[in-house]
């Protein structure tokens, strides 16, 4: 059986192992497969029947030039970059990993709140910047500092993810609601289910948990910006494009919206007009919230299990058939 991982290196730059893949067939990993050219895809892919791959689109122009394919292992929970549907038609089945993060990324969640609330940092590099030895003052901040305790936070979507930043929230002491188009005995007790109306109305920071889905995108527009609070905080670590990316950036340069920390954006790698960039009180980080070793750790160890049950017969973890 041959296996070929189109794009290794942000799974594993050099800290794990392929060796558990390595005793399931004949692998071949290439660190990263370029996109410009769709025909390298197919050509990286070959004879393989295996194809592993984490954000290397395979296309129904690649399932077509490759007719050996009988699996395609997603190494992350989304897997809209591959063509599922007409894998299924193909009867080629799609897995994804469905859970190696939650804590890892609710974790992540908080802290950028808590970045906004503090601006650990800035404040950071002023003081090495000599600004603490010369201040004449015995302390100085350059942002408002931030209490949760008794603030209100929206979570949108309350699944796994969800339910996991709640919890921490919950500790810190702040009031947590949250809107999902499916409700559960577990989310009830963790938060209290609103309507989404009512969350951007009353919450003081909101965070995003929820699927990039038709209905979902966009969520973070002009229209429901208008209908939060004034000096919302925004979070979000889910989709890039929950978010129109110009009316949030107008929203913050307005103070409509107080500060936004977001991990993902709607075209990755960032574009430089991305119009965030240049907005006030704006974190982004590069897509990191899963990158803990323990968490890529776990989506090996997955994706070898989930290869082991597709070679036993037994497929599981399948979101396309």
């Amino acid at each position: 059986m041959k296996i070929v991982v189109l794009d290794g290196y942000t799974e594993n730059p050099g800290d794990l192992s392929w060796e558990g893949l390595e005793k399931l067939g004949d692998l071949t990993v290439y660190d990263r497969t370029p996109v410009a050219d769709p025909s390298l895809v197919a050509r990286r892919i070959g004879a393989a029947e295996i194809v592993v791959t984490n954000k290397t689109p395979v296309s129904r122009e690649t399932i077509d030039a490759c007719p050996q394919i009988r699996l395609i292992a997603v190494m992350a929970t989304g897997y809209n970059i591959v063509d599922g549907a007409y894998a299924a038609a193909k009867g080629i089945p799609v897995v994804n990993i469905p859970s190696y993060g939650t804590q890892v990324v609710s974790q992540y969640a908080v802290g950028l709140l808590l970045e906004i609330c503090a601006h650990y940092g800035h404040h950071d590099r002023t003081v090495r910047e000599g600004r603490w030895e010369s201040c004449p003052d015995w302390c100085y901040w350059d942002y408002p500092m931030i209490e949760l305790s008794g603030k209100t936070a929206g979570i949108i979507g309350l699944g796994r993810i969800g339910q996991a930043t709640a919890r921490i929230l919950g500790a810190m002491g702040m009031n947590v609601i949250a809107s999902d188009a499916r409700e559960s005995d577990a989310g009830r007790q963790v938060a209290k289910y609103v309507s989404q109306e009512e969350l951007f109305s009353r919450a003081d920071v909101i965070f995003l948990h929820c699927p990039l889905l038709p209905e979902t995108e966009g969520l973070i527009r002009r229209e429901t910006i208008a209908g939060m609070k004034d000096g919302v905080i925004l979070i979000n670590n889910s989709r890039g494009q929950l978010v129109r990316e110009a009316d949030l950036a107008e929203a913050l340069n307005s103070r409509k919206v107080y500060a936004a920390a977001l991990d993902v954006v709607s075209e990755e790698p960032i574009r430089p007009d991305n119009p965030l960039l240049k907005a006030r009180n704006c974190i982004i980080t590069p897509h990191i919230s899963w990158a803990a070793r323990e968490a890529r750790q776990r989506i090996m160890e997955m994706t070898e299990e989930n290869i082991r049950a597709f070679l036993a017969g037994n497929p599981v973890h399948v979101v396309n058939l």
